[in-house]
């Protein structure tokens, strides 16, 4: 990495809890292909402040995590069809002082159950009702995936991403089973008091096919762990997080890395 100077380009992300998956992956990239640009993870303690200041010191790029996904809905300028198609942020873009939003988590989600071939006969049972979980059910609806019930606790919002997609809804688990379980809330995220926590219980780990969790860090989170145990196939946050990071990675720069770039950048990453 150069050394910091004035003309450096500077890309942040912001979350509740920040993670160094970001930091590590973009920073390797802008090493690798000699670009004089930097990246910065921040727990904003007022977003909008902190989007004033993407605007006002004209940062490049901002990645937007759980739990402002929705909340800079308002704060941006203008939204991209990806995220405006799911009222959910995960990225934005700024030119000359215009901020136009994108959504790269949906592709993430997307290829990975491309990748991954799970069928779209499966049922699914989603977990989580915020802006990834927006992602998450928009890629299952638009791969032709019918059978999907979304958990959360909250009706209001539960109710409505269901509704949304002409999926069901319902207030807890109550013993319910599914092919294809998928977490998209913070239970097991590292920093924070759930870290510890199995967000599906151990029953339903064993009646599932496929185990899909979007948490990042760790990369083995205890639901990916239990599912590992049981012999099940798993997709993992750290892989949608390579994903969305690369998508990011091209609107900020315009450069798209090769194959192996991508790769020698998520081993920095997942190396930490």
């Amino acid at each position: 990495m150069p050394i910091l100077n004035k003309d450096m380009t500077l890309c942040i992300s912001l979350s509740a809890r920040p993670s160094n998956n970001g930091t590590r992956f973009h920073n390797h990239l802008y090493e690798q292909l000699d670009l004089n640009w930097i990246y910065k993870a921040f727990a904003p303690t007022n977003l909008e402040q902190a989007i004033a200041g993407v605007r006002g010191l004209g940062i490049r790029g901002c990645a937007v995590s759980m739990p402002y996904k929705e909340d800079v809905i308002a704060l941006v300028d203008e939204m991209d069809p990806s995220a405006k198609a799911i009222d959910s942020v995960n990225t934005i873009v700024n030119t000359d002082g215009r901020l136009l939003a994108y959504n790269t988590d949906y592709t993430a989600i997307q290829q990975l159950l491309a990748s991954n071939q799970v069928p779209a006969s499966y049922s699914v049972l989603v977990q989580g009702a915020g802006g990834m979980a927006k992602a998450t059910v928009a890629a299952l609806r638009d791969a032709g995936f019918a059978d999907v019930t979304v958990l959360a606790r909250n009706e209001t919002t539960g109710r409505a991403l269901a509704d949304q997609y002409g999926f069901q809804w319902r207030p807890e688990l109550d013993g319910g089973t599914a092919d294809l379980i998928i977490n998209v809330t913070p239970l097991g995220m590292a920093g924070g008091s759930d870290v510890d926590t199995l967000a599906f219980p151990q029953e339903t780990i064993d009646a599932a096919s496929v185990v899909f969790d979007v948490v990042a860090l760790p990369a083995e989170t205890p639901l990916i762990k239990a599912a590992r145990a049981a012999g099940k196939p798993v997709i993992t946050g750290a892989e949608v997080a390579t994903i969305q990071a690369l998508e990011q990675f091209v609107l900020y720069t315009g450069v798209r890395p090769t194959p192996e770039q991508v790769r020698a950048a998520e081993e920095f990453m997942r190396a930490q």
